[in-house]
């Protein structure tokens, strides 16, 4: 390869997305933007139809490296063998840039093999200004209340970690042909040092607002917990998911797996209605890369409306109702 980007994607067990996360088809998209070469890399036992998605898209080249131990190899998620993996073939490609999602499992793997390369991880990046070796990455810093530009100093591959949400996946696109693939399987020299168990869930309940396409999210104009039950009316017939703001959270009205914000889940939906939230930044840093953002609050000057696509200045309790008379209409 010499030169180019090659991005590292994850894997989503089942589901949408033929097995591949979200996060990573958006880190994708984003590379893509950048244009030149690029190359995709899925560590682990790749299926027949993560190889057939990742090989649709518009890349150079896909490669599935697999890892097995002496006594076989591993089912799920294994930090070393990501990093072994990885670390051969950053050292074998050369690329320019080395793109990840920020996800739970690159903040394992990640920093382990910016160590293991003695490379530079810069993390959580929203963009990027300038070309070579003058590109600088943009962070949001302080809550989002100021961005970072951040250059990396000496030679090597730069390694970013890239949050959900800078492209959308409707920007993702499908080559004219199928990618070449190529698979491998790197020999460990020992046996696994730690043995990944499921993911834990925090209750039946438990939900990925990342991977939602519609949210309808609630805040403290909401007034009570018994008034939730009115935007759960109508995230049901948008067959959305309901999250609330840290407010509604912290009062034990929703669980705070349903939280949006800094100190919750960012989200990047194609749609996103705000019911009563007024926008504290944050909450802002959490949503405000949605594709398409509603605000509903009855203060004309409350920040939630400079992110917002669409606007609406009235009381919550008139309008939601409004809207869904006209959706059951409809």
């Amino acid at each position: 390869m010499s030169g180019g980007i090659l991005v590292i994607v994850e894997g989503a067990g089942e589901g949408g997305n033929a097995g591949i996360s979200r996060a990573s088809l958006e880190t994708v998209a984003y590379a893509q933007s950048l244009g030149g070469p690029l190359k995709l890399i899925l560590p682990g036992a790749a299926s027949p139809a993560q190889a057939d998605a990742l090989a649709a898209l518009a890349v150079d080249e896909v490669l599935l490296a697999d890892f097995a131990y002496p006594a076989g190899g591993v089912a799920g998620y294994d930090g070393d063998g990501y990093v072994a993996v990885l670390a051969e073939a950053i050292q074998r490609l050369a690329p320019d840039q080395v793109f990840l999602a920020h996800s739970y499992g690159a903040r394992d793997f990640a920093p382990r093999l910016a160590a293991r390369l003695n490379l530079t991880l810069v993390s959580d990046c929203i963009g990027q200004e300038g070309q070579g070796d003058a590109v600088a990455y943009l962070r949001q810093v302080f809550l989002g209340r100021a961005q970072a530009r951040v250059k990396v100093a000496g030679a090597g591959p730069r390694l970013v970690s890239v949050q959900a949400g800078v492209a959308r996946l409707e920007d993702l696109r499908r080559g004219a042909a199928p990618a070449p693939v190529s698979r491998s399987t790197l020999a460990m020299p020992a046996a696994p040092r730690v043995v990944a168990q499921a993911p834990i869930r925090e209750g039946e309940r438990s939900v990925d607002l990342s991977q939602a396409r519609i949210i309808v999210a609630v805040g403290r104009g909401i007034k009570t917990q018994e008034n939730i039950a009115l935007a759960k009316k109508l995230a049901d017939l948008l067959g959305a998911e309901l999250a609330a703001s840290r407010a509604v959270c912290d009062e034990g009205w929703l669980p705070i797996e349903r939280q949006v914000g800094s100190s919750g889940q960012t989200v990047a939906p194609a749609l996103y209605i705000a019911i009563g939230i007024s926008g504290a930044v944050q909450h802002l840093v959490g949503m405000k890369t949605s594709e398409t953002i509603v605000a509903i609050n009855k203060d004309a000057n409350a920040p939630i409306f400079k992110v917002a696509d669409y606007g609406i200045v009235g009381d919550l309790f008139q309008v939601v109702p409004a809207l869904i008379a006209a959706l059951e209409g409809a």
